[in-house]
């Protein structure tokens, strides 16, 4: 019986993999000219971190959590997001000692039990970038900017970065009663869950996918209208500063995220070539996490980037690039001297970080140059006998079918010479 991947799951290979490579290195390149250093979490954490971290009455912890409980008893969870495990890591190990605002970056998998569709998988990975130590605005733009960049520098366009304040202490807790209030005014046209998280936390009932509770809640109360003047003038300057570092925006008075931790910002970057799942990026503040988990009072943001979504968005924009496989010589040969002079030769190019392939099998001339033209190789070579006595090899170019003739032990020099090797493609 054959086993295949589990629901929601997929297989990364060849030229998909190439160009997970690719936004992969340009996002470790755009975090690194931010001064951020890379970070990497367990796969799994403990399930009171997330419980503690991302509440109760989330969508992640009530429903699309993966959970399982070890020989010893003890409860964990695979990592459904990647702040929560950041912050602990920044705890248990003091990197709090290191130059304020410490700066973090992730390219990490994680796991939710949802509903399968286009862009949204039960593995998804996300790049992930998290600031600790600034309460100022400042930090919310820089943040905000290292994911503009990074898209800005894959191409991606009809991006659009939408912004809210949903405030923090006093008037959360104002914006939170006027929201209860309007609740149970619609409490029995609102769905069980809406129902339920209403007494938990109000703002979560926001979040609710059901069309019928949506429709109920178009006139609901929003932050931006309850946070205090502190939380504005903050909310005032980031906008100031976004504007200083020539990003557009858009105040999204709708926008409350997720996630329980979030505090003051909060913002999305959203594509119309996503279709209904069309947030890419979204993050925000979180002041009082740090603290929550055992810390000391810290400014903190971040931000997690769908990486999945982001290829979408690429390949609808036609911005994916040319994969090069990056194969230069195919190396074939023609009896058993010139087979062990191929292998001789490709181990020694490939020492020079040369990359080279050759045939591994008891195949002709005709089907090794089949096989050379189907692994893209760009310079084809075949060592037999006549080759051996003249110690002379011709190369080819397989793109334009040129060829020319070297010494047989002049190889490996030939091609360390990148520009000679150029020179008739």
């Amino acid at each position: 019986m054959a086993i295949t991947k589990p629901k929601g799951t997929k297989d990364v290979y060849g030229d998909q993999a190439a160009l997970w490579q690719y936004i992969e290195k340009t996002a470790r390149e755009v975090a690194v000219v931010f001064g951020a250093q890379e970070i990497r979490t367990p796969t799994f954490e403990r399930i009171e971190l997330f419980r503690q971290s991302v509440g109760e009455a989330t969508d992640i912890v009530q429903k699309e959590m993966y959970s399982f409980t070890d020989q010893g008893g003890r409860e964990y969870v695979l990592r459904p997001e990647g702040t929560a495990g950041t912050v602990r890591a920044y705890l248990e190990n003091s990197l709090y000692d290191l130059p304020m605002p410490a700066k973090l970056y992730y390219i990490c998998p994680n796991f939710r039990a949802e509903r399968p569709q286009e862009g949204r998988y039960r593995e998804f990975y996300q790049f992930g970038a998290e600031y600790f130590g600034s309460y100022e605005a400042s930090a919310d733009a820089e943040l905000i900017s290292l994911a503009h960049l990074y898209l800005t520098r894959l191409g991606v366009e009809n991006l659009t970065l939408h912004l809210n304040s949903i405030g923090d202490g006093e008037c959360r807790k104002r914006y939170n009663d006027a929201l209860l209030a309007f609740l149970r005014a619609k409490e029995e046209n609102l769905c069980d869950l809406c129902r339920d998280r209403m007494g938990k936390n109000p703002m979560r009932v926001l979040d609710c996918k059901n069309p019928d509770c949506q429709e109920h809640l178009t006139d609901a109360p929003v932050p931006l209208d309850y946070i205090s003047d502190e939380a504005r003038e903050h909310f005032e300057q980031l906008q100031e500063n976004l504007k200083i570092l020539d990003i557009s925006f858009v105040i999204n008075k709708s926008i409350v995220r997720g996630l329980d931790y979030y505090t003051r910002t909060v913002f999305e970057f959203t594509s119309d070539d996503l279709g209904s799942q069309s947030t890419v990026c979204g993050g925000g503040r979180y002041d009082k996490l740090v603290e929550k988990n055992g810390g000391q009072p810290t400014g903190a943001v971040g931000f997690g980037m769908g990486m999945e979504r982001l290829l979408i968005i690429l390949r609808n924009q036609g911005k994916l690039p040319a994969i090069d496989k990056g194969i230069e010589l195919f190396i074939g040969h023609m009896g058993d001297a010139g087979a062990l002079k191929a292998l001789e030769m490709a181990n020694c190019l490939r020492k020079k970080g040369i990359s080279v392939i050759t045939d591994l099998g008891a195949r002709g001339v005709k089907a090794q140059m089949k096989y050379a033209n189907k692994a893209e190789a760009k310079f084809a070579a075949i060592i037999g006998d006549s080759e051996l006595e003249k110690g002379r090899v011709t190369v080819k170019s397989m793109a334009s079918g040129k060829e020319t003739e070297i010494e047989l032990d002049g190889l490996v020099s030939y091609f360390g010479n990148s520009q000679k090797a150029k020179g008739f493609t």
